[in-house]
């Protein structure tokens, strides 16, 4: 274990800062519950200038709101203790399940506003009337909390996210880099650089994390949060692509028939090998691939298939030097703070699908039902034990099903919450009875919460020991229970914390029986609904666009990358099918798009072939394409062989080839049959 370094003590400084700042605020304006405000400066607080500021306002909204839920239902409930119970636990579970499904900084928002409820209404109910004014000073206290932690973060050395973004792109673009020399140069791809994939599109996903940072910061707003968002789409779509192009040169030599395509991946090896920024030379290679397109308006069973592979080959060569000149436009965008919105793009299909992101209904559901039983189990034991200070174990019931729920496995995540609560509670057990005592002024009061305050900062700074020091602080900061005049009692300190460990080990019991999965679980359900997405576009229903379905899939991808490099090496041989299966998708949705305007031959053979493809997809994901998919595909691109002069044709023979080219990667070449019209 290192030693804080210079960054991490002005963190713990800077946040201990903040939080004394809002005590001292709250003591001045007479509101009665300083530790709240102390305690929301350490939930809100991030190394970062932007993400602590998000962080404050969306903690401020959802405090809003459920503040106002609580003062709706507690008066109208409280003498039905079992509807209470279920009411508030039906409102965590409903808020829960909406954060769930947004998997943005706004997300936050949502979930306080449910636990906040369990927060303020659970404590309330022996002071029914009084529910408005705690209400209220919970609002207070919370806005004094998050205006202490932002104008401190903001004021005294804050640091950007800009750099941060720009390094983290810069590592990402250098490792895609490699992986695309290597397909350009024909090298053979082994299973760690499979591996490697899955790296790179969970690492573009991870970007998601910095959007609300950007746009919070003083020199971003929304221009430079839409540009990372555009950055990151831009980076998943690269990975199919070059995919292709590796898989379309692998076949094209083995044919002996790399041809005129050759020179060009040559040059554009150089180009990225050199890593040039000069859009010139960029230009001049885009030039250079225009003057291979070919005229697929009359196929030859001699070289039918080997000029269907060139013209793929020369679309994805040009695509992927689209992404790669936008990637760099976008990366000094935002490495320069630039203000405004992001410059103009090559690749502009990805500005229609930036935003586009999967939302699990299914887990959304369940963790909230989870959420719920743990809150009623944890009220159970309140009622049932007429235990005066049990209303704290329902209220970290609600707390530690909320905070960990996004997790496959969120049992070990509360547990370790609980425990370092256990340690923050044990910290504030001796600030409050061993120093507290003994301070009579505020100066004394900061002298003795700094030592414990300023080693939970420490703590946070660090991203090994980061959960276990926000869960000390917050706990520990809530545990002082700070007030104008000193009151602790000794009795009801231990019993409130008894109450609110009970509610963390409830959380984690529940969750550990009803909502705990796998890794391996949660990347075969991805992959489900990545295929019945498929059978969708096949059978075609849905409305996306094959930008739109892609980006869909590659989200899912990204989702999948995290888990499968926790699963055993060999499970990273499923990259490469996944990737397929994303090229199989962008095939299918254009082949649909497109079948409406070829001659009814053809178009009738196309819905047969994608009738085939939506009747694989719906089957066992192990088993291989059937020899009669094959076939209809073949047929199909017979019988659309005589359109490839039309724009629509084109696309369907392309489309045709890159679907039996993903699905089939070993088959024999296609070949056009006599008789066939071209």
């Amino acid at each position: 274990m290192t030693l804080p370094g210079a960054r991490e003590w002005i963190f713990a400084l800077k946040t201990f800062a903040a939080g004394l700042l809002a005590v001292y605020v709250s003591m001045w304006a007479g509101l009665e519950r300083p530790y709240w405000a102390l305690a929301t400066v350490y939930i809100s607080s991030g190394a970062l200038a932007g993400a602590t500021r998000s962080k404050a306002v969306y903690r401020f909204l959802g405090t809003l709101v459920g503040a106002a839920a609580a003062v709706a239902l507690v008066p109208n409930l409280v003498n039905s203790p079992e509807l209470l119970s279920l009411a508030v636990g039906l409102w965590v579970a409903a808020c829960l399940y909406l954060s769930m499904l947004d998997r943005s900084a706004r997300a936050y928002a949502p979930m306080l506003a449910g636990y906040t409820v369990a927060l303020i209404g659970f404590p309330a109910v022996d002071e029914p009337a009084a529910i408005f004014d705690v209400a209220l000073a919970r609002a207070q206290e919370i806005g004094v909390g998050v205006l202490c932690a932002s104008v401190i973060s903001m004021a005294v050395l804050p640091l950007s996210a800009a750099p941060v973004v720009a390094a983290r792109v810069e590592d990402w673009i250098g490792r895609a880099r490699r992986w695309a020399l290597d397909a350009l140069r024909g090298v053979p791809t082994p299973l760690d650089a499979r591996a490697e994939r899955l790296r790179l599109a969970g690492d573009a996903l991870a970007l998601d994390a910095f959007a609300a940072t950007l746009r919070y910061e003083p020199s971003g707003g929304r221009g430079l949060a839409r540009a990372l968002s555009l950055l990151r789409q831009h980076m998943l779509m690269f990975l199919p692509i070059a995919a292709s192009i590796s898989a379309r040169a692998g076949e094209l030599e083995r044919m002996g028939e790399l041809g005129r395509g050759g020179p060009a991946m040559v040059e554009m090896s150089d180009w990225l090998a050199s890593q040039t920024t000069d859009p010139a030379q960029a230009e001049a290679l885009r030039q250079k691939l225009a003057a291979l397109e070919l005229d697929l308006g009359a196929l030859s069973p001699e070289t039918g298939w080997r000029d269907l592979m060139r013209a793929g080959l020369v679309e994805r060569l040009r695509e992927f030097i689209d992404l790669r000149e936008d990637s760099r436009l976008l990366l000094r965008h935002i490495a320069g703070r630039a203000p405004g919105e992001a410059p103009p793009l090559a690749f502009s299909y990805t500005a229609k699908a930036h935003a586009v992101r999967h939302r699990d209904y299914g887990m959304a559901a369940l963790s909230a039902f989870s959420a719920l039983v743990a809150i009623l189990i944890a009220c159970a034991l309140w009622i049932a034990l007429a235990w005066p200070a049990g209303s704290a174990a329902p209220m970290f019931a609600a707390v530690g099903s909320c905070l960990f729920a996004t997790q496959d496995d969120p049992a070990p995540g509360i547990r370790n919450f609980a425990l370092a609560s256990f340690f923050g509670v044990l910290g504030a057990g001796v600030t409050v009875f061993g120093l507290l005592p003994y301070a009579t002024s505020f100066e004394m009061v900061a002298m003795a919460l700094a030592p414990g305050l300023i080693l939970v900062g420490l703590l946070m700074a660090s991203p090994q020991t980061a959960a276990f020091g926000a869960g000390a602080g917050v706990t520990g900061a809530s545990s002082l229970a700070i007030q104008n005049a000193y009151g602790a009692d000794f009795v009801s300190f231990v019993h409130s914390n008894a109450a609110l460990l009970a509610g963390a080990w409830i959380a984690a019991f529940t969750t550990r029986l009803m909502r705990s999965v796998g890794a391996g679980y949660a990347v075969r359900r991805l992959r489900r609904i990545n295929r019945a997405s498929l059978v969708a576009a096949a059978q075609g229903r849905g409305g996306e666009s094959g930008l739109e379905l892609a980006a869909l899939m590659l989200d899912r991808l990204g989702l999948m990358a995290s888990r499968l490099a926790i699963l055993p090496k060999e499970d990273a041989e499923r990259t490469t099918e996944l990737l397929e299966e994303v090229r199989v998708g962008v095939n299918v949705v254009e082949l649909r798009r497109v079948r409406r305007q070829l001659p009814v031959g053809a178009r009738e053979a196309v819905n047969a072939a994608l009738a085939g493809v939506a009747r694989f997809f719906r089957a066992d994901a192990s088993a291989p394409p059937p020899e009669d998919l094959l076939e209809a595909i073949d047929d199909a691109l017979d019988a659309a062989a005589g359109t490839g002069s039309s724009a629509a044709g084109r696309a369907a023979l392309l489309g045709l080839a890159g679907l039996r080219f993903a699905l089939f990667p070993r088959a024999q070449a296609w070949r056009l049959k006599e008789g066939s019209p071209a």
